[in-house]
């Protein structure tokens, strides 16, 4: 998009960096909330790879690649819980409530949402999908309040803007050289065109990554064994199906302890006879507030005392996936090892690893190296969302897991003041939600924005925050 895009004349300008589930969501319910109100709306998409509607997850060609979530739970729409089962249906899929949709299926699925929206998009309305990566966004001298700097020199004007930008890649590891046979993230485009050849593969991660890898290098090369190694050498829990009735669950008010926390699920699961599925499922809708709640020290205490076993029994897999994983366990085709990876030497057509296995030195010479430990947990490892927090525009979470930001998702600058142009949902928003990276919980963020951001653009400059003007003072695009 050039700079001649941004006419005052033309209509509002919404930019969406990230064209993955998170920005292809906000964009539906954008383009919905417009068409609601008739007003005209410019609505630009911005996706790195151009895999705009699809993203990191959705991109995937493996039809073995499952929804780690019931169709029933996956609307797109906040206010339709009932719209992917009448799309499927529509499709001839014969689904049902309780079925796991494949994930290129469920990309489809939301590309021909977005489409269909595009094209009921009232007045002068667009949206733009475009292939590029964002580097920097400060205020505007004139004009649109916001502009947006693109790697290739490309600039966007903006009235406001929605920083979806999804799930980091994996953080690096010193410790590994880098070689041909190393993959460093598993989910970039092309990634993995080459590791089916047959030879050995080592995984470091056991988490749904894992997962998806284990199924696609077996799948496709019946040699292929696969390795697997992390700390706890956890593997994720498998969904019960048909599903255990959730447990509804009332935690106290006003400041909380971990401990007290952790022991009011024990005693839930106890009341419970023993089921836990229940029990998860019904505290899920309280974790943001539970997790603002907490203090934190205690939240460091979770992340890295408490959270695997969260993630293992809050992010299940569907029977199929785990039937799976089961019988690659039961051949010996999948080995799960419990232990810390201390070196890895790239070699022409091998890697050498070297860990630590309780205490014992061990060594393993495989055919490839995958990086599966899922998205880096330092905002900062982000380029352009360091380059915000750099310029004072926006600041980290107090953890430093993504950037803070109010209840709405406004995005908080150095100063703590709340944006009312620059909002944030999804994984951006894990250090101050947590639990902010599945379908249900970005659908309700994405419902709640549109309509305070459609009050903002409609406002004019005039309500433009005070913090754009004293950060365009201070803050210089890194093009």
């Amino acid at each position: 998009m050039s700079d001649s895009s941004a006419r005052r004349d033309d209509a509002p300008v919404v930019v969406i960096v990230g064209g993955g589930a998170s920005g292809t969501l906000t964009a539906v319910h954008l383009l919905r909330g417009a068409q609601a109100r008739d007003r005209s709306l410019q609505v630009v998409l911005v996706d790195r790879d151009g895999r705009h509607g699809l993203g990191q997850a959705y991109a995937t060609t493996d039809p073995h690649h499952l929804l780690n979530v019931c169709a029933a739970k996956m609307s797109a729409l906040a206010d339709d819980p009932d719209h992917l089962l009448r799309w499927a249906r529509g499709e001839g899929l014969g689904l049902a409530g309780s079925d796991f949709l494949p994930r290129r299926t469920y990309g489809r699925y939301l590309r021909e949402l977005l489409d269909g929206c595009a094209r009921q998009m009232p007045n002068s309305g667009r949206i733009t999908q475009l292939t590029g990566t964002v580097t920097s966004l400060t205020a505007a001298a004139s004009g649109r309040p916001l502009r947006l700097g693109l790697s290739n020199g490309d600039g966007i004007d903006a009235d406001a803007v929605v920083l979806a930008t999804g799930n980091r890649p994996p953080a690096g590891w010193p410790q590994i050289e880098a070689g041909p046979r190393y993959v460093a993230d598993p989910w970039g485009p092309g990634a993995l065109t080459e590791i089916c050849d047959g030879s050995p593969v080592l995984v470091v991660g056991t988490g749904l990554t894992m997962v998806d890898l284990a199924t696609t290098t077996t799948r496709a090369n019946k040699d292929t064994v696969v390795y697997a190694i992390s700390r706890h050498g956890l593997l994720p829990r498998r969904h019960r199906c048909p599903p255990s009735p959730t447990v509804e669950m009332s935690p106290p008010g006003g400041e909380l302890r971990l401990a007290e926390l952790l022991g009011m699920v024990r005693a839930a699961i106890k009341s419970n006879g023993g089921d836990w599925q229940g029990v998860i499922d019904g505290l899920r809708p309280h974790v943001p507030d539970l997790w603002a709640r907490l203090g934190i020290d205690d939240r460091r205490r979770f992340l890295t005392s408490v959270a695997r076993y969260w993630e293992v029994h809050r992010h299940r897999i569907p029977p199929a996936t785990a039937t799976q994983i089961a019988r690659l366990q039961a051949t010996g085709r999948l080995t799960v090892l419990r232990g810390r990876l201390v070196t890895a030497t790239a070699g022409r057509d091998e890697m050498r690893v070297r860990f630590d296995s309780d205490g014992v030195g061990r060594e393993l010479r495989v055919g490839w190296l995958i990086n599966g430990t899922g998205p880096a947990a330092e905002v900062t490892g982000d380029p352009f969302l360091r380059s915000l927090i750099d310029s004072g525009l926006a600041r980290p979470d107090p953890l430093r897991l993504g950037l803070d930001a109010a209840e709405a998702g406004a995005v908080l600058d150095a100063a703590g003041r709340p944006h009312d142009r620059i909002f944030a949902l999804g994984p951006p928003l894990r250090g101050v939600r947590y639990e902010t990276t599945a379908i249900p919980e970005i659908r309700a963020q994405a419902a709640a924005l549109v309509p305070r951001i459609l009050e903002t653009i409609a406002s004019g400059n005039s309500a433009s925050h005070s913090a754009l003007a004293l950060t365009a003072e201070r803050s210089t695009a890194i093009v």
